[in-house]
Parts: C-alpha cells; sequence; structure tokens
C-alpha cells in the first residue's frame, strides 16, 4: 500500500475531497509545480502491487483545481508527520521522496511527476513498507469545464 493512499483512508473527508488525486505523494511539490488549471479532471490511477497477479485500475472524473487540492493534502501528511524530500526539477519532471510511519510500520516512497502541460500530467511512486513493494501510475488530464 502506499503511504499516501493509507493516510487518505485513514482521513475520508479528504478522501472525498481529493478521490484518487494523489495516492503519489504529490503535494511535496505543488509550491514548485506549474499551476494546474481549474476545470473537469479525469484520474486514472494503476496500482501494482508485489504478489498480485495484475494491477488495479480506478478512473475518476471530478470538477478541480489540482494545485489546491495538493496544498491540502500537504497539509495533512504534515500533519501526519511525514518526512517530504525537497523537490528536484529537470526539465519537466519533478523528482521527490517520502518516509511515513502508517500504522506502526515505515514506509518510503519515491515520486517523478511529468507536466505535459498546465492541462495534463503524471505521477509515478515506487513505495515500500510492511513487507510489500507497489508501483502506480497516476495519469490526469483536464477535460474540460466544469
Amino acid at each position: 500500500m502506499n503511504i499516501g493512499t493509507e493516510i487518505l483512508r485513514r482521513s475520508p473527508t479528504l478522501v472525498s475531497a481529493v478521490p484518487v488525486l494523489c495516492g503519489a505523494l504529490v503535494p511535496a511539490l505543488a509550491a514548485d509545480l506549474p499551476a494546474f488549471r481549474k476545470g473537469m479532471w479525469e484520474f486514472t490511477r494503476s496500482v501494482d502491487t508485489q504478489g498480485q497477479s495484475k494491477p488495479v485500475t480506478m478512473t475518476n472524473k471530478k470538477c478541480t483545481e489540482p494545485s489546491a487540492d495538493m496544498k491540502n493534502i500537504q497539509a495533512l501528511l504534515a500533519k501526519q508527520g511525514c518526512k517530504l524530500s525537497p523537490a528536484t526539477a529537470k526539465g519537466n519532471q519533478y523528482t521527490f521522496s517520502s518516509e511515513c510511519t502508517v500504522k506502526g510500520e515505515a514506509m518510503s516512497s519515491r515520486s517523478v511527476i511529468t507536466v505535459e502541460s498546465d492541462s495534463a500530467y503524471k505521477v509515478e511512486v515506487s513505495s515500500k513498507g510492511g513487507g510489500r513493494f507497489t508501483k502506480e501510475l497516476l495519469v490526469a488530464r483536464r477535460v474540460g469545464a466544469c
């Protein structure tokens, strides 16, 4: 299980506010990323957990402003005691790592965000903890106005 996923599960209010947007710990970059446009966004997330026969894929549409959502998640993660590394940028890619303790277990994660435009980005996350390794891919695209 991914750190962000577990923390979001423990906070149902935030889960409804930010559905599958950032199982990856995207918020660490909120101040450094270009601003994303408000509108109707489609989020497709694929989670591949070690030991599963195939990845689980979820798709969700939401009227949102991803940059603001990322800042809200960042505040929640800080409150939960997660340590986020400073982001490093190379071209349109932003990389950072995180360390959290979730339900008494140490979890670590490495995230790479690739920004295509103010209306599209993807996040690749590798997480380990609790004896499991997880890879996630989140593809986010603005599909129109709200």
